[in-house]
């Protein structure tokens, strides 16, 4: 043997182990080729009756807001009407009940003068007030005749 049919030898050898290589290369390549095919298939299985649900669930929410919108927009006009019988209320009650308060203040005011013993005022008006070493005298009133 030559030393020119030695490295053909070689090379045949070495040119064998790459195809060998690249064989097992391809099949494994193949086999994950197949795999993720099938997961491919099983998520496509398993997302349509997901997207169907969610589909159903949007449909669903879509007819609750429809009934929240109509529940706001009814409570609107109840805010509305309340508004306006308050409003209402106020103005044909308002002043009249300010007045017999008044006057009823003023009656219960007038009837506690009379019932007022005079001894007590000066017994008040000689109150005094110490605030920390301080004395402050009472506040002054005005007398009023009658």
């Amino acid at each position: 043997m030559s030393g020119g049919e030695v490295a053909g030898i070689l090379v045949a050898v070495f040119w064998a182990i790459l195809v060998s290589f690249l064989a097992v290369v391809l099949v494994r390549l193949a086999q994950t080729l197949k795999a993720t095919t099938r997961l491919v298939a099983d998520v496509t299985d398993q997302a349509i009756p997901l997207l169907a649900d969610a589909s159903t669930a949007v449909r669903s929410a879509q007819t609750q807001l429809a009934r929240v919108d109509a529940i706001a927009s009814d409570v609107q006009e109840v805010t509305s009407n309340a508004s306006a019988l308050s409003t209402t209320v106020a103005s044909t009650f308002g002043g009249p009940l300010v007045k017999v308060a008044a006057f009823g203040y003023g009656v219960r005011r007038a009837i506690g003068r009379k019932g007022a013993a005079p001894a007590d005022e000066p017994a008040r008006a000689s109150r005094r007030t110490v605030i920390v070493g301080r004395t402050v005298p009472s506040a002054r009133r005005s007398k009023r005749k009658g």
